[in-house]
């Protein structure tokens, strides 16, 4: 039970969904909600400009990956200056790279974020941040509290630990033991490292036994499982009774926060038609805040005569603001049995027994997302989307994606958000 004595600033950024969706679980208990840095009431012009800079160019790079040849060459050119090293040999990483220089540089000489921290900084409460460069700027401008950096991916880039890591006070918040060594090659001292997990909705870890329980007789509908690893089920969770009528599995698909890969979202609408209209298989399309993936999707399903099963069998998750999306995602992933999404911070969600259907990754650090995934045995790299009708039964009968959703529950930490209230208490 999460104590109401814990108060903090909780500060993200308004760039794609990661870094707030790591920052949602923790508004509750955040003094003055989740303040975007990029956004916060009476940000000096001369901030607003840097962060937008940033985020439009991270959008465009984004979704300019798609078109055929140029794309693909301008995303590889931009990925190279956040990429992450290859984890062995084992060796010191400390020195800076030209992306943490230049992050630095504009700290130190245009003074972009000290209004922020100033402000914070005259009733200094500990402060957690989930970007890298917010936390940078209350160590540089002297904040008086302690800063905590709660890490977004399963591996991470020499850009999140500061420029003078060993003399640094910053403490980060890791979601796997990954982040934990990678950190201490970027130069990070152990005593400012804790383990603690992703920190995820409490509203989906309080049920997870129930949700994955339920999830276990959609997802392995021949038993071919449960047959092989009932004793492992009943362990962790119970006598699984069974259902007379089963129910269709339900598909969440969702996009990221560029509204990248709504394509694909289209051709799984496409090979799913017959199964959808035939009560098999329930597909959710989240959209996110980007109203024209919305209307994409609404498209996709007119063209293919579902749009008639809007509200029953299809439905498509849109918001006007992020907190509302996340409380919309969160209320329907419990209903959910399979989450198909590029590798982002939504990975973390296999933990709470949700096999994932990995989309391709976009960027070095959703590679390794994907990989965590993938040796954690809690996802399995999509096929063909046109053809998904075909292989989607055949990993369904074989309970493959059963075997997914048990992996990620066994191997998953989802105490994270309790273990950031203990430390802060």
């Amino acid at each position: 039970m999460i104590s109401k004595k814990f108060k903090a600033y909780v500060v993200a950024v308004d760039m794609g969904y990661g870094h707030q969706r790591a920052a949602d679980p923790l508004k509750k208990y955040a003094v003055g909600g989740v303040i975007n840095a990029n956004s916060y009431s009476g940000i000096p012009q001369s901030d607003r400009k840097i962060w937008k800079n940033s985020r439009q160019f991270y959008e465009k790079i984004s979704q300019l990956k798609s078109l055929p040849l140029i794309g693909d060459k301008l995303w590889r050119v931009y990925d190279h200056f956040q990429k992450i090293p290859p984890f062995y040999p084992k060796r010191d990483l400390s020195a800076p790279n030209i992306q943490l220089k230049s992050m630095y540089q504009l700290i130190k000489k245009q003074n972009w974020g000290r209004d922020l921290i100033e402000k914070l900084d005259k009733k200094p409460l500990p402060l957690i941040t989930t970007f890298f460069a917010t936390a940078f700027m209350a160590e540089e401008f002297g904040y008086r509290q302690e800063i905590y950096c709660v890490a977004c991916d399963a591996d991470i880039s020499r850009s999140w630990a500061p420029l003078k890591p060993s003399l640094s006070r910053i403490k980060y918040i890791t979601p796997t033991k990954r982040v934990a060594e990678r950190l201490k090659q970027y130069g990070v001292r152990s005593e400012n490292i804790y383990e603690f997990g992703f920190p995820l909705p409490k509203l989906l870890t309080s049920s997870v036994k129930k949700d994955l329980a339920r999830r276990i007789l959609a997802l392995d509908p021949m038993g071919k499982f449960r047959s092989h690893y009932n004793d492992l089920v009943v362990e962790n969770l119970g006598k699984i009774k069974k259902v007379k009528t089963p129910k269709p599995v339900r598909i969440m698909f969702a996009v990221g926060g560029a509204g990248a890969q709504r394509e694909i979202g289209a051709e799984i609408i496409t090979s799913l038609r017959e199964l959808i209209k035939n009560n098999k298989i329930q597909l959710t399309l989240v959209a996110g805040i980007h109203n024209e993936v919305a209307s994409f999707f609404k498209n996709s399903l007119r063209k293919n005569g579902l749009v008639g099963l809007l509200g029953k069998g299809v439905n498509i998750i849109s918001a006007t603001s992020k907190d509302e999306y996340f409380d919309k995602f969160n209320k329907e992933f419990k209903r959910c049995d399979i989450l198909w999404t590029k590798p982002s911070e939504l990975s973390f969600y296999s933990e709470l027994g949700m096999p994932i259907i990995i989309a391709p990754p976009i960027g070095s650090q959703e590679d390794f997302n994907a990989s965590w995934l993938l040796k954690m045995g809690a996802g399995i790299m999509q096929y063909d989307p046109r053809f998904t009708h075909q292989w989607l039964v055949d990993w369904l009968n074989n309970g493959w994606l059963a075997e997914a959703a048990m992996q990620g529950y066994i191997e998953g930490d989802r105490g994270g958000l309790v273990a950031i209230e203990k430390l802060l208490n």
